[in-house]
């Protein structure tokens, strides 16, 4: 069990709640700070909470991937120059920062499964200022992990299987684009790898989700035969879909790296994802 004081920026929303709480069961103390009354981009408030920590995990982002097309000086301001703000802040207080990136600091073009050391090559704001605030995170000199997460979902927040379930439960018919390929991953399995590395202070950029790859299409089928929804369920291209971001079509990790500093296999992503549908 760990013991000692950890910050959690971003403490209550999806990711921040299962983190929060599994930290707390593994035996940390936790302080988690979220809007409105904590903002990740004022560097006092951000110097006051890492007082005192032994380590910080920061889920805090503006995740908005089409907004961030319209307010792109926002999204980088949260995403980019308060990352590297708190890796410093972190720099000078000793703290080390587990820090969440994503999949879409990727183009989605390769044809095979991103590793770490892949050129990334966002297409849009979202992924440039997500990317952005790796840079200026390594810039800082902090001691730390940077971990690159896709598809996550939970119950604490908006995310692709809750909306294609309450799409559902309206009687609608459901078109899923069936080019794009990845790993929904559970955010409480995000929370347990996070606790591995918190517990080892890891230092390194790492590619973080459920185990195999799956057109989004191919979850939605997977949903409703698990949640026995007898709605129409019809296969679509993203070219179909006009939106103001464009979105990669291959968000495969290779996970190789950081499953050799985790305590347990990763696991295939039908697993959790069928342990989290039983809980709705």
């Amino acid at each position: 069990m760990g013991s000692g004081r950890i910050a959690i920026f971003g403490g209550r929303g999806m990711l921040g709640t299962d983190l929060a709480a599994e930290v707390c069961r593994r035996g940390y103390a936790v302080s988690a700070y979220d809007l409105p009354e904590f903002d990740v981009t004022d560097r006092r408030q951000v110097a006051d909470a890492l007082a005192g920590v032994d380590a910080a995990i920061n889920c805090a982002a503006y995740t908005n991937v089409d907004g961030a097309e319209t307010n792109a000086e926002w999204a980088h301001r949260v995403n980019g120059q308060a990352v590297g703000d708190m890796g410093v802040l972190a720099r000078e207080a000793g703290v080390w920062v587990l820090h969440f990136s994503t999949d879409f600091v990727f183009d989605g073009a390769l044809d095979r499964p991103y590793v770490e050391s892949d050129t990334p090559n966002p297409i849009n704001e979202y992924g440039r200022s997500k990317l952005a605030g790796e840079r200026a995170f390594a810039e800082s000199g902090c001691s730390g992990s940077v971990v690159r997460l896709e598809w996550t979902y939970g119950t604490h927040g908006n995310n692709f299987v809750s909306k294609l379930i309450g799409r559902a439960a309206g009687g609608e018919t459901a078109r899923v684009v069936d080019d794009q390929v990845g790993s929904p991953t559970a955010t409480t399995e995000v929370a347990r790898m996070a606790c591995d590395l918190l517990g080892q202070r890891a230092e390194g950029l790492f590619h973080f989700a459920a185990g195999g790859h799956v057109s989004r299409f191919e979850i939605a089928r997977f949903i409703f035969e698990q949640r026995g929804l007898t709605n129409e369920l019809l296969p679509c291209r993203t070219a179909d879909y006009v939106t103001p971001a464009q979105r990669p079509l291959n968000s495969r990790f290779d996970c190789t790296k950081i499953q050799g500093l985790l305590s347990e296999p990763i696991e295939p992503w039908q697993e959790p994802l069928t342990r989290f549908l039983r809980t709705l």
